[in-house]
């Protein structure tokens, strides 16, 4: 799997909240910070503390980006004409790690980055193994015939913790998927609150 695969479930204890709506989060039994003050650390944020924890979530559900690599997304998102926290969540949304996640073809985000970096994803009928390649609305990404009856996409695609998104389409019996169109915030699944304005402010200030 993902070398962050043990790992991730730091994320979601740190932020206090189960971020993918996973059912074997620790946070669906302890909702407290990691360590033993845990339980200690409730203490009022500032604006600043708030701003940073929107960001850290929502870099954190996209498979704990790399700081620099997300500034560099929200960057380009400040260029681009319109609201800014919609853009940020359509180009987040248009990474093809972030498409075979909602295809359901892999369970997790970190497991999507892994499967594509292996060589598994063919987009309009061309290998691609860069996890952060944008895709554009009508592109067809589909799993390799070989890699097709592997056990972690047959266990994916029966997951019953979340539904494909209307703007992914996915055919489970071919393997393959396409971005529909770009959604907007309010489109998107999130099984917790994701706060993109406050990504907006926090680099902002």
């Amino acid at each position: 799997m993902s070398k962050r695969f043990s790992a991730k479930y730091k994320i979601d204890r740190r932020m206090g909240e189960n971020i993918w709506g996973r059912p074997k989060s620790p946070v669906n039994r302890r909702e407290y910070g990691p360590g033993q003050h845990g339980q200690g650390r409730k203490g009022k944020l500032s604006d600043f503390g708030i701003q940073l924890r929107a960001k850290q979530k929502l870099k954190g559900y996209y498979g704990n980006i790399s700081e620099k690599q997300f500034r560099k997304i929200f960057d380009e998102a400040n260029r681009m004409k319109g609201d800014t926290s919609e853009n940020l969540i359509g180009l987040l949304e248009r990474r093809l790690d972030a498409v075979i996640y909602r295809a359901k073809f892999v369970p997790t985000v970190f497991a999507a980055r892994q499967f594509i970096n292996h060589g598994h994803i063919l987009v309009n009928g061309s290998r691609v193994n860069i996890a952060s390649y944008r895709c554009k609305p009508g592109d067809v990404v589909e799993i390799r015939e070989k890699s097709k009856q592997l056990a972690i996409v047959l266990e994916a695609v029966q997951l019953a913790e979340r539904d494909v998104p209307e703007y992914v389409s996915a055919d489970h019996n071919k393997m393959t998927a396409s971005l529909v169109s770009v959604p907007a915030f309010g489109d998107v699944p999130y099984p917790v609150v994701m706060e993109p304005n406050l990504t907006v402010e926090f680099y902002s200030r």
